[in-house]
C-alpha cells in the first residue's frame, strides 16, 4: 500500500499552518456547456482535500454533488479554473496518470461473470503493472492486504454475484485500495444498503482514511451518518456556494439550516436530525428525565402539541414513564390518549 514516506509527503505542514492540501481547486466553476449555452452549477470554488481525512460531500438535490465529483476526477471538464493534485493539473494528465492518483468507486452495480472477490480486487493493480497474465508475488501481496483491510478475507474466493450488497461494496472499496492511489472518491457508496451496512461502510471509510493516510471524499445523502463519521464536510447549496468545515462548526453557525431550508422540515441542532414541521395548535409543558425527553417531544409534535413554558397541561417525564395530572402513565400511546381526552373535555366545557 502507500508507503510511509508518501504519507508524510502529503501530510507535511504548510507555511500558513495546518496540513497541506493533497487536492486543491483554484476558482473552479463547474457545469455544462451545450450549443453555446452555459449552465453554471457551482462557481469560484477554492477547495482543499487533505491526506488522512474522510470528507463527506453533501447538499440538496441539484446542488451539483455528482458534477463536482466528475470534475475533480477529470471525467468532466471545468467551465473555469482548475483542479490540482500534488501540484499537477488534473485536466492535463493522461488517463493512465490519473489512475495513479485517484481511485473512483461509482454507484453502478458491477457484475463480472464467474469473477471472485480476489479477481475483482486484482483489477485495481492494472494501472501500476499493466499485466494481463500471471500475478506476481508483489501484486498478490497488495491484493491480499486490500481485502484484509475491508475484512473480506473469508470471502476472498467467493463469486461476487453471490455477495450481499454490503459485501459487494466492501469488495469495490478493496479494489480502490489495491489501486494504491493517494485519493479515493466514492459516489453514494451507501445508496443501496440497509442501515447496519450503511453504518459499517461509513465507519470503515473513516478508519481507512486515518489508517492509510489516504484522502477519501464521498458524496452522500446520509446526513446523520456524515455528521458523525466525517472529519470535514463540504456542504453544497443551491445558491452556488460550498461551505467547508468540521461538522459541528457547520451546525453551530447555521449552515445546515440554510442549505436545507424548507417549510416541511428543519435541521434540529440539538440532536443532529431533520425534524418535520407539524402544524401544532395545542400547548403543553414538559419537564423531567432527559433520556426519555427526546422521544416524548417527538410524539407530542407529531400529535400537534407545542411545548410552552407553564402551560395548563403539564407532563412530568420520569425514568420509567410519565405523570399527567398526578396520574401515572406507562406508554406513549396511553399518554397521547390521556392528553387528547383533556383537551376534548376542555373544549366541550367551553
Amino acid at each position: 500500500m502507500i508507503e510511509e514516506k508518501e504519507i508524510n509527503k502529503f501530510t507535511e505542514k504548510s507555511p500558513s499552518g495546518g496540513f497541506r492540501g493533497l487536492l486543491t481547486t483554484e476558482n473552479l466553476s463547474i457545469g455544462y456547456s451545450k450549443k453555446g449555452k452555459v449552465d453554471v452549477v457551482q462557481s469560484e470554488l477554492n477547495l482543499q482535500l487533505r491526506a488522512g481525512e474522510l470528507v463527506c460531500l453533501i447538499g440538496p438535490n441539484g446542488s451539483g454533488k455528482s458534477t463536482l465529483l466528475r470534475t475533480l476526477t477529470g471525467l468532466q471538464k471545468p467551465l473555469l479554473g482548475k483542479t490540482l493534485i500534488d501540484g499537477k493539473e488534473i485536466s492535463r494528465l493522461k488517463q493512465s496518470e490519473k489512475a495513479l492518483l485517484i481511485a473512483l468507486v461509482l454507484t453502478e452495480r458491477v457484475d463480472i461473470e464467474n469473477a471472485t472477490v480476489y479477481n475483482l480486487v486484482s483489477l485495481g493493480r492494472h494501472p501500476h503493472s499493466n499485466w494481463w497474465g500471471n500475478i506476481t508475488e508483489e501484486e498478490d501481496a497488495f491484493i491480499h492486504e486490500a481485502i484484509k483491510l475491508v475484512h473480506m478475507d473469508h470471502k476472498m474466493h467467493q463469486n461476487i454475484n453471490e455477495l450481499s450488497d454490503g459485501e459487494r461494496q466492501r469488495a469495490m472499496i478493496a479494489k480502490a485500495l489495491a489501486q494504491d492511489t493517494p485519493i479515493i472518491m466514492l459516489d453514494e457508496p451507501t445508496a443501496h444498503l440497509d442501515l447496519p451496512n450503511r453504518v459499517e461502510i461509513m465507519l470503515l471509510l473513516h478508519r481507512l482514511a486515518h489508517k492509510t493516510g489516504k484522502a477519501i471524499l464521498l458524496s452522500t445523502h446520509e446526513l446523520d451518518l456524515a455528521l458523525q463519521a466525517a472529519d470535514r464536510i463540504w456542504l453544497m447549496s443551491a445558491d452556488k456556494k460550498v461551505e467547508c468545515g468540521v461538522p459541528e462548526d457547520l451546525v453551530f453557525n447555521g449552515s445546515f439550516n440554510r442549505a436545507f431550508e424548507s417549510k416541511s422540515y428543519f435541521f434540529n441542532a440539538a440532536n443532529g436530525n431533520f425534524s418535520m414541521n407539524y402544524p401544532m395548535t395545542k400547548k403543553v409543558w414538559v419537564s423531567g428525565d432527559k433520556t426519555r425527553m427526546y422521544w416524548t417531544l417527538r410524539a407530542l409534535a407529531r400529535a400537534g402539541y407545542m411545548v410552552v413554558y407553564d402551560a395548563e397541561v403539564q407532563i412530568l417525564v420520569t425514568e420509567d414513564g410519565w405523570t399527567l395530572n398526578e396520574k401515572i402513565i406507562s406508554t406513549v400511546e396511553e399518554l397521547l390518549l390521556e392528553i387528547d381526552c383533556l383537551f376534548h373535555n376542555s373544549d366541550t366545557n367551553r
